[in-house]
Order: structure tokens, then sequence, then C-alpha cells
């Protein structure tokens, strides 16, 4: 089982004296349920939604002609953000490492795809490696945070899981069309199919409270997806960065980064069963979700 921190161990002792009382049934049960559902999905999110806030503050707030770039003020609060983190125990040091991992991989597509003119930033401040500020690395350490904290927050459990040698191929087959489909046919579509095939008899097992949330691991990813998707949406207007259809003025991001941000996920699921590898559920997990289907 993954041990949380010592903060989160804290917190999960207070939440607990708090929980004493809850009902065990009924309508009050289920909004306890959908409660603590909500409040972990926002304490997996912290790093990811501190990092947005300040992104639009920035946009809001931030001086135009302040002696520091905004792109370097954004560095530099992203930086602060990630030793907060640390300092306070809400990452441990092996989570920084599939963190790093990201940050590295996504810094490498980022100086690809804002080469190519997939994307672009300002050109402004000193912190960045060509025409990418440092603060795009810390976006995608902010989904690697938050796949480390949700695994071991809601202590999942999966059943029929796939072998993780086939799932690091799929991901590395998936890396690498982000690159090579300027150059060769996209294969996109090929690769959500492989997912889908492989994935597809998958169960995630969720602990909330006392419930144990029970769905297709490809839902869990299919909404994970829609969620950064409106982040992006969000980071977009807020002027982090620009696709070449919003030059002119903003408009919602195309509808198709949603398969992108679909396959990406598989990259960071496979990245992150290389810190925790996958369990499968406990008998009496299995045992709890069995109950809340025939009492439904």
């Amino acid at each position: 089982m993954r041990q949380p921190t010592r903060l989160e161990r804290r917190i999960d002792g207070a939440a607990h004296r708090l929980l004493a009382g809850a009902p065990t049934s009924g309508v009050r049960s289920v909004l306890v349920e959908v409660g603590v559902f909500v409040l972990k999905q926002a304490w997996a999110c912290v790093f990811g939604a501190s990092l947005l806030v300040v992104i639009v503050a920035a946009r809001l707030w931030y001086p135009d002609d302040a002696a520091l770039a905004r792109n370097d003020f954004l560095t530099i609060a992203a930086v602060v953000i990630q030793i907060a983190m640390l300092a306070t125990r809400l990452e441990t040091g092996r989570e920084l490492w599939v963190i790093v991992l990201f940050h590295v991989t996504g810094t490498v597509m980022e100086l690809f795809k804002t080469d190519v003119g997939s994307w672009m930033y300002e050109v402004e401040g000193v912190l960045r490696i060509g025409g990418v500020p440092l603060f795009s690395g810390f976006m995608y350490a902010a989904v690697g945070s938050y796949m480390v904290r949700v695994y071991r927050l809601f202590d999942l459990g999966f059943t029929r899981y796939p072998k993780r040698w086939l799932t690091a191929i799929v991901a590395a087959a998936i890396y690498a069309n982000f690159f090579t489909h300027h150059w060769i046919w996209d294969f996109r579509w090929v690769l959500l199919v492989a997912v889908v095939l492989l994935w597809a008899r998958t169960v995630m097992y969720a602990r909330v409270w006392r419930a144990v949330i029970r769905m297709p691991l490809l839902a869990a990813f299919g909404g994970v997806a829609v969620f950064i998707y409106l982040a992006e949406n969000i980071g977009t207007w807020a002027g982090a960065w620009m696709y070449p259809d919003q030059l002119d003025g903003w408009q919602p991001v195309s509808i198709t980064k949603l398969v992108s941000w679909f396959l990406l996920m598989i990259i960071s699921v496979v990245l992150v069963a290389w810190v925790y590898p996958p369990r499968p559920p406990t008998a009496r997990e299995q045992e709890i979700s069995r109950e809340q289907v025939d009492s439904v």
C-alpha cells in the first residue's frame, strides 16, 4: 500500500475524527462520499491549480512595464511552488523523480512543437530555452504531480491491468508520434485503437471514504483528459501560450486536442506505474464495491 506523507497523515487523522459520526446510509451518506471525493481531487490538483492561479493572476494584474518579464515571473513562481510542495512534504523524494521525468519529456516536446509552429509563447524574458520559457515544463510536471498524488490518495487498485512492458511500448509509440507525424503519416488513431484494446478490460477501484468507486480505467483516462483540456483553455486565454488560430483573438482550443490529451494520459500512467506498480484491489475493496452495486 502506498504510504501518505506526514502532512497527509495529519489531515487524514483530522478527517477521520470529523467524519467519525457520519451516517452510513441514505442521502447524507452519499453527500459525504461526494464531498470527500471532491476534496481529495482538489488536494491531488494542488500543484496544477496553484500554477494555473498564478498564470491567470499574471494575465490580469502583472504590470506590462515590470522589470521582470512575465514569463520569468511565472518560472520563478513555478519553482517556488515546487519547493513548497517538497518542504511541506506534499510530495516525496520518490515522487519527485517521476515529476522531473514529466518535466524533461514535456520540455523536449515543447522545444520541438514550438520550432515547427504547433503553438508559440511570447518571446520575452531570459529564463527560457530558445522560444520556450522554462515554466512550460512545470505544466507537464503538474500533470505528473496530480497522477502520483491521486494514485496515493485514492489507494488505486486495478483488475486485469495489462503487462507493463506492453504499456511501455504503446507509450513510447505515442510519444514518438507526437514528433514523427510532422513528416510521416499520423498514427494517432491506430494508437488510440491500441490503447482501447490494451486497457479495455481494466477496471479501476478507488477508495473514497467508506465507499469504493469501480469504473473502467479508460473512462478515468477520458475524464482526466477533459479536465486538462479545460485547464488548457484557461491557460491559452491567460496568454501563457497560443495556438496559430488564436493569434487574431482568443477562441476555444480545438476539441480535437482531447485526443492528444487522452494519449498523453497514457504516457503519464505508464510513467507513474514505474513508481507505483499497479496492484489488484483487496478482497475487502471488491466486497464493498459489490455491496454498493447491490444496494442501488
